[in-house]
């Protein structure tokens, strides 16, 4: 059966009249009547794929103990995916732009399956590890597939503002809900679970978009960037995985517990290696006819702030999920399923919240509620300074999680939505997998800055309870140490929080009026 027409929107930036496949005169589409199961088939899609982040998180202990899998491996069960999934996004979304993000939304999802089916029959480690690598694969795809089907589905503005109100949601909400996941499923079932139940949910989700949704590709130059596609994946590669080594846990000769660090000859060479072949990269965009990641799409200052402030929140968001993590588990002694649910108050909020900041956005443009919800985060950060071994959760961490996820939402709601204004159906793909590249590299270095410093700040502060005669092994004086060192990733990623701010204030100009109803055209 032949798909039906598709509809993609071209801008006027992108394509100068009378050039080759330029907008012939016609009016805006009427809206698909099919668009909010598309936006159905779109959300199960992201909160799969938010689930799985931190789903596996929990499982692991269990995982390592029944695949005889030693202690300094395992960290390669989250490593696989990371490194897949951060390396290939860009050549993803430009992969959903000319295959097709209908196709290559379903690939994606019967190739997620499939993953996780293999990673939840896994017999050892190493199978483990590929499977989890092939699940970033699959999620490269499918991530900025996701998000250009909502770009090139929803023009009109208060149905986009909607439709990103509802991505924001997940993308905030749904760690927190993977960590409850996670916990009841491995305390109740087995951590094998963690990665089957993707299975039904990917292979029912991919069956109902074969029905609903609706095929959108480039038209016009469709050749791949090959050179730029090995720079970019090898460069992103090296680059999180310098991050991850250097946010590496070690046991140093002396017994004290580190990170490697970043002056390890590894780390070093990792981070030097992609400095130099994304520079490649770039210089090589300049100059290729078809670029795998159009360097308009990123200079451009709306878009270009748009992904600079995703970069610096998802550095940010770390010190909290992270360390409120470690607070909860090894200061307060909570199963990791009572972890999940201290959390839920944060999924709530956004999810509730997020319709409302949908709802504003069409009314008072991107700006003032970026500019407010990343105030609010940087406050709740401070807030969160002060936790102490055994805080009262309800008045001092729940206010906290609240003005947090307040913040969030009317953060991740307008910065998607600007992160992709102006791109046309040719790009729409690769915009939305360089917005997604900008939050997994910041993920990635927000843990690696702020654990060396969290570490840092706790060896300093159990040395220092030491000479002032407190005994260095007892759990008292540990979990002191441990909050210091929590202090200090707290006030690290309020400061990331406040340079957001001032990019949200100084680069981006969005107003109300540029978030308009793009033409739609029959391409």
């Amino acid at each position: 059966m032949s798909e039906p027409p598709s509809t993609t929107t071209v801008t006027a930036d992108e394509v100068a009249p009378g050039a080759p496949g330029a907008p012939h005169a016609a009016g805006p589409a009427a809206p698909d009547p099919r668009r909010w199961r598309i936006l159905a088939v779109v959300a199960v899609t992201q909160l799969m794929l938010v689930l799985d982040a931190s789903i596996m998180n929990i499982a692991l202990p269990s995982a390592a103990a029944d695949l005889s899998i030693a202690d300094a491996d395992i960290q390669w069960a989250v490593t696989a995916y990371t490194l897949a999934f951060g390396g290939l996004l860009l050549l993803g979304g430009r992969v959903a732009d000319y295959m097709g993000r209908k196709r290559a939304l379903l690939v994606g999802l019967v190739g997620f399956a499939a993953a996780s089916a293999l990673g939840g029959l896994a017999t050892n480690g190493a199978t483990l590890f590929g499977a989890r690598a092939l699940q970033g694969v699959f999620g490269a795809l499918l991530a900025p597939a996701a998000l250009s089907v909502i770009t090139v589905t929803f023009t009109e503005p208060r149905e986009r503002a909607k439709a990103f109100g509802v991505f924001g949601a997940i993308s905030g909400g749904g760690a927190a809900i993977g960590l409850i996941a996670g916990g009841a499923l491995t305390e109740y079932l087995d951590w094998r679970w963690c990665l089957l139940v993707n299975l039904p949910i990917a292979l029912v989700t991919a069956a109902i978009g074969v029905r609903v949704l609706r095929e959108s590709r480039a038209h016009g130059d469709t050749r791949f960037d090959i050179p730029g596609a090995l720079l970019s994946t090898i460069g992103l590669v090296a680059l999180v995985y310098g991050f991850t080594e250097a946010a590496r846990t070690v046991v140093h000769e002396d017994g004290t517990v580190g990170t490697v660090g970043w002056t390890d000859p590894l780390v070093l060479t990792l981070l030097g290696g992609a400095l130099v072949l994304l520079t490649a990269f770039v210089l090589l965009e300049r100059r290729v006819r078809n670029p795998l990641l159009p360097l308009r799409i990123v200079l451009d200052r709306n878009r270009g702030g748009s992904y600079l402030i995703f970069l610096l929140t998802g550095a940010g968001m770390m010190s909290m999920f992270l360390f409120m993590t470690f607070y909860f588990q090894f200061v307060m002694g909570y199963e990791p399923l009572r972890t999940g649910f201290a959390f839920l108050p944060f999924s709530l909020v956004i999810i509730a919240f997020a319709g409302v900041v949908a709802r504003l956005l069409p009314q008072t443009g991107p700006r003032p509620l970026m500019v407010t919800g990343l105030a609010l985060g940087g406050t709740a950060m401070l807030l969160l300074t002060r936790i102490e071994p055994g805080s009262n959760y309800w008045t001092v961490v729940f206010p906290a999680l609240v003005v947090m996820s307040l913040g969030m939402a009317m953060v991740f709601i307008p910065v998607s939505s600007t992160a992709l204004v102006g791109v046309g159906g040719h790009d729409a793909g690769v915009a939305s997998a360089t917005l997604n590249t900008a939050q997994q590299v910041g993920g990635s270095l927000g843990i690696a800055l702020l654990s060396t410093l969290a570490l840092a700040a706790t060896t300093d502060k159990l040395a220092s309870l030491a000479a002032g005669g407190a005994d260095p092994t007892s759990a008292a004086t540990q979990a002191a140490a441990n909050v210091a060192g929590y202090h200090v990733a707290f006030l690290v990623g309020a400061c990331l929080f406040a340079i957001s701010l001032v990019v949200a204030l100084v680069v981006i100009a969005a107003r109300r009026d540029d978030l308009p109803a793009q033409t739609a055209v029959t391409a």
